[in-house]
């Protein structure tokens, strides 16, 4: 199947099935962005923005919320 077939899927679908595709993705778009973000801090791509923010907190450089 093309993207063109899935989008052409798409626009046919009901608004109640559209709704739950909606769902249904945004649900795995949430699940890969987290596996992506376990992965960059078990890598330590992170670390230095940790490192960063911990030493801008530490000097005084934040604000509540």
């Amino acid at each position: 199947m093309t993207l063109e077939q899935i989008e052409a899927a798409i626009l046919q679908l009901p608004p109640d099935e559209y709704q739950k595709l909606l769902e249904w993705f945004e649900e795995l778009d949430n699940q890969r962005w987290d596996k992506q973000l376990e992965k960059d801090i078990a890598d330590g791509k992170l670390e230095d923005l940790a490192q960063e923010a911990i030493a801008d907190f530490e000097a005084g450089h934040y604000r509540e919320i």
